[in-house]
């Protein structure tokens, strides 16, 4: 009877899927459909259906199927995600990296993700002030319930639908780089428990567990976040009761002033770490009850806990370890901070070890939402992938991890975090093109009249993409060089003004398309052409 209800549901979802306005929607919605005509993947997306495996594509999701109303699952799955041994990584970066002290590392966490995470209270005004640090995440986040729609199937309105395709493929990139690096550093936190053990014994463990949760699907993925966060809380707990002392005498340690250009590149590198996040925050809600206010609350929280309490943790036992022998080995000089949070759960013994491996295999609460939007992005980049099922994909991000990761932890793993640093430049760019499409041109509504879902597959009626492209490739080329990379520093940076790439690509990308939509918007009139969103 289950199973009957599941696909009776699946096949209401997909006759909601093909509402056509168009031979070419028709055309595109009739392809991606035919996944389920397709001999082998039909039956084995027939057989998954049965056992509650989701098997629904990147159609939009129809409003009578946005049902579910425990909006503390978005807490949850942001919380999970971010409360981590990532979030302790990032924040023992202030002291490791830029050379800042507890305090100011402290300072500017707090800050940087008071603002990141927050919805500013005049979204008009404070739009070209604050707009990246903190209405994009909550854009973001309000636009899977409200529209029901993937990221980078929402993005079409905006990039249109070629023009959609270019965040579509940095995003895959961007997302199996992430999992390979999030594997990496859990292998190498398995592997500071003892000398018999190595990298790849954790990385395969953290793949498979990912791969479990991933293939399930939407609703396993957020049972799964709503417990993964419990050994990380009860680690980090344990880590203060343990290494209060140190703590406590590191405040008097004197330490040199904080120059201008570490902390505004601190601040860049944590705002990037959250920016980061914002194309695949849709993907999560599409199957919730569109209650704007919940949504805020909970993801706001579920993001700002999470990263000033992880990111604080690791301030704290960076900038303490250089006096702490035991810390300081453990970090193998500010290289491992899986090896840092183990070196301080050493006097506990057997129970410090198990918090370690938990913390080590939870990293999989990050790794599972990415690879799932790696699906998404997927099959966004064009209508023959949307023809081909999730779990294809999933075993194809499966297959690329494992091995690149085992190598990666071995050969490359420093180059490899620097050109994932770069990430966070064109996430900028993306969200202050999405954002300004919708408070500008979209007038800040998710009415039908605003965003047309049934659209969605549409070239012919879907935007250009013109302005999108064109302010993306300009606020590139403005950021280059106010850029600062371990392989790059640009001619602005190396005056002194730290890295600043993020926050200008988001200013010239927002004026830049602005400016080029508006042009747009301008000749479609004078030309009578009035279809196009």
């Amino acid at each position: 009877m289950q199973s009957n209800t599941v696909e009776r549901k699946q096949d209401e979802s997909n006759r909601h899927s093909r509402l056509s306005v168009s031979p070419d929607e028709r055309t595109r919605d009739d392809l991606e459909d035919s996944r389920y005509r397709i001999g082998f993947l039909r039956r084995t997306t027939q057989l998954l259906s049965r056992y509650g495996i989701e098997t629904y594509g990147i159609a939009p999701v129809p409003a009578e199927e946005r049902l579910e109303t425990r909006w503390y699952q978005l807490f949850f799955v942001w919380f999970s995600s971010c409360m981590n041994l990532l979030a302790f990584s990032t924040g023992a970066a202030g002291p490791a990296f830029f050379s800042l002290g507890i305090r100011d590392s402290l300072a500017i966490i707090v800050i940087v993700d008071l603002v990141c995470c927050l919805l500013p209270a005049f979204l008009w005004v404070l739009l070209f002030f604050s707009g990246f640090l903190g209405i994009s995440m909550y854009v973001s986040a309000v636009f899977g319930p409200k529209l029901g729609m993937r990221a980078m199937v929402q993005a079409r309105f905006s990039w249109g639908y070629f023009g959609a395709i270019i965040p579509a493929v940095l995003n895959v990139f961007s997302l199996e780089g992430f999992l390979i690096l999030n594997c990496i550093i859990g292998g190498q936190t398995i592997a500071s428990l003892s000398s018999h053990l190595d990298d790849t014994l954790g990385i395969v463990i953290l793949g498979i567990i990912s791969l479990v949760v991933t293939f399930c699907g939407y609703r396993v993925i957020h049972w799964f976040e709503s417990v993964a966060w419990i050994p990380n809380v009860i680690a980090f707990i344990t880590m203060l009761a343990v290494g209060y002392p140190q703590l406590r005498e590191n405040l008097s340690i004197p330490v040199p002033p904080a120059t201008p250009t570490n902390v505004i590149s601190f601040a860049s590198f944590l705002t990037s770490n959250i920016i980061g996040w914002c194309p695949m925050i849709p993907d999560y809600g599409v199957y919730h009850s569109p209650n704007a206010s919940s949504i805020f609350i909970y993801t706001y929280l579920g993001f700002f806990v999470s990263n000033v309490t992880g990111q604080a943790l690791g301030a704290a036992f960076a900038a303490a370890a250089p006096s702490v022998p035991a810390w300081n080995a453990g970090f193998d000089d500010s290289s491992s901070a899986g090896g840092l949070l183990h070196s301080v759960l050493l006097p506990t013994g057997t129970f410090g070890k198990i918090l370690t491996a938990l913390v080590a295999l939870s990293i999989a609460s990050a790794c599972a939402p990415t690879m799932y939007t790696f699906s998404n992005s997927f099959m966004a980049i064009a209508t023959w992938f949307a023809a081909v099922p999730r779990w294809v994909y999933i075993l194809i991000s499966e297959g690329i991890l494992i091995p690149v990761a085992i190598i990666g932890a071995k050969k490359f793993y420093a180059t490899f975090v620097d050109i994932l640093n770069i990430i966070g430049y064109w996430s900028s760019v993306f969200s202050a093109i999405i954002l300004t499409e919708h408070v500008l041109f979209r007038r800040a509504s998710f009415s039908e009249d605003q965003y047309p879902i049934t659209t969605w597959a549409s070239y012919t009626l879907l935007p250009s993409g013109i302005p999108a492209v064109v302010a993306f490739v300009c606020a590139c080329g403005a950021l280059v060089p106010f850029m600062s990379q371990a392989w790059y520093v640009g001619p602005v940076a190396r005056q002194g003004s730290g890295d600043v790439g993020v926050f200008v690509g988001f200013v010239v990308g927002a004026i830049v398309y602005a400016l080029a939509r508006s042009l747009e918007k301008l000749r479609h009139k004078k030309m009578g052409k009035a279809g196009a969103h």
